[in-house]
């Protein structure tokens, strides 16, 4: 072999200098993701992303829900130019059927938080939620123009501000307003307890040298903004700030059907319900002027043993029929996961932990490394199919997908 044909063979990749570049071209997967997320955080913070309720055999369950299902390809189809655009309620079409949604503490995994997470929504064209205990504000968000906002709300006891956050979200022209109904209580979720990461803290000596075993963490922190509920108690009208010692306390246990329908009257927009909901309440959520289902089981961090999320996608479909709109969470981790729930029913999936382990290995470069991981699994996944767009994938879906024996 001659010296030319060998340079031609071994051609280096040039040296990326960016240290963030070189993290995320390392991570090829959402796991990939997760091990470097681990390696960056300190480990109170990654267990209380990474953790799940009491037990969390939900967290497994979730995951294993979609092992039970297998493709069954048609081939010899031209699927040279597959189309991944997703229709969504109302007349909206995102490029991925992908949500991020909402979570808390968000700026705990980067200084950057909501605002990174809602930038590389923006980027994708597809929709971001914002939580009611999420560390930037109704208001600030909406001011970056950063694209198709939801709102998730949990309702409060005190009504008259859970009001006023679904009022400064629709002045804000948020697109959705989701409630969320599995909170009645928290959950409780002993990783967080044995890390310490309770309130008041106590922390161990482990925990302690874990912390200081991450300083460049510590000091992005401290050069950021403090961590608050940004939209949760106005000090300057005399509002006592809610903090994380009293947040459990300003949850409604009461939360009933007929609130429901009281909020239908507060909202003006497309309103979904999210949470684990069964045939039988997603029927009643539809007669009382609910618009679509956000079927989730929290990711596993409220009841534990609940059915998988994706187990009430179908049941839920033939209850409600074809046009009230569903999306689903709990264990996605893979573009095929997302096939899956199209085939069943769904209209979108969203994510919650994926792209926290994105954002803290790079931000809101790292949030873009998720999508783009996800959009490129589902291209593959629905080629390999023999389908050529999402409306072909749900139409056909019992053909494609069948349970394992």
């Amino acid at each position: 072999m001659r010296l030319a044909e060998i340079r031609e063979l071994l051609q280096f990749r040039p040296i990326e200098w960016d240290a963030t570049t070189r993290r995320l071209d390392r991570c090829l997967t959402i796991d990939d993701l997760r091990r470097a997320a681990r390696r960056r955080l300190p480990g109170v913070v990654f267990g209380y992303i990474d953790g799940a309720a009491d037990d969390e055999v939900t967290l497994a369950e979730n995951r294993a829900a979609f092992s039970q299902w297998q493709f069954a390809p048609q081939v010899l189809q031209d699927v040279s130019a597959p189309d991944l655009s997703a229709p969504f309620f109302d007349g909206r079409r995102y490029d991925l059927p992908l949500a991020l949604c909402a979570t808390g503490y968000t700026r705990m995994t980067h200084p950057d938080g909501e605002v990174a997470v809602a930038a590389a929504a923006k980027k994708h064209n597809i929709p971001y939620g914002l939580s009611t205990v999420g560390n930037t504000s109704i208001e600030d968000l909406c001011a970056g123009q950063h694209g198709d906002l939801w709102f998730q709300l949990y309702v409060l006891r005190d009504r008259a501000k859970a009001r006023s956050l679904v009022d400064r979200a629709q002045a804000s022209g948020y697109g959705v307003l989701e409630v969320t109904i599995d909170t009645p209580v928290a959950g409780l979720r002993r990783r967080d307890v044995r890390n310490g990461l309770t309130i008041p803290p106590s922390l161990r000596p482990s925990a302690l040298a874990d912390i200081g075993m991450h300083p460049s963490y510590w000091t992005n922190m401290l050069r950021a903004p403090t961590l608050q509920f940004a939209n949760l108690g106005s000090p300057d009208v005399g509002e006592d700030k809610v903090s994380a010692a009293n947040m459990a306390n300003t949850f409604d246990p009461t939360l009933n059907w007929d609130d429901i329908a009281e909020i239908r009257t507060w909202w003006h927009g497309p309103l979904f319900l999210k949470g684990p909901v069964g045939p039988q309440d997603a029927k009643r959520a539809i007669s009382v002027g609910v618009d679509g289902l956000h079927l989730s089981n929290h990711g596993g961090r409220q009841l534990d043993r609940s059915v998988p999320a994706l187990e009430l996608v179908a049941p839920v479909r033939e209850a409600i029929g074809d046009e009230p709109a569903i999306v689903l969470d709990s264990g996605i981790r893979h573009g095929a996961d997302i096939a899956v729930a199209i085939a069943l029913g769904a209209n979108l999936c969203a994510v919650g932990r994926p792209y926290l382990y994105g954002l803290a290995v790079g931000g809101e470069h790292g949030v873009s490394r998720v999508v783009d991981i996800f959009k490129a699994e589902l291209q593959r996944t629905i080629q390999l199919l023999g389908v050529t767009s999402l409306v072909e994938l749900r139409d056909r879906g019992p053909e494609l997908i069948r349970r394992k024996p």
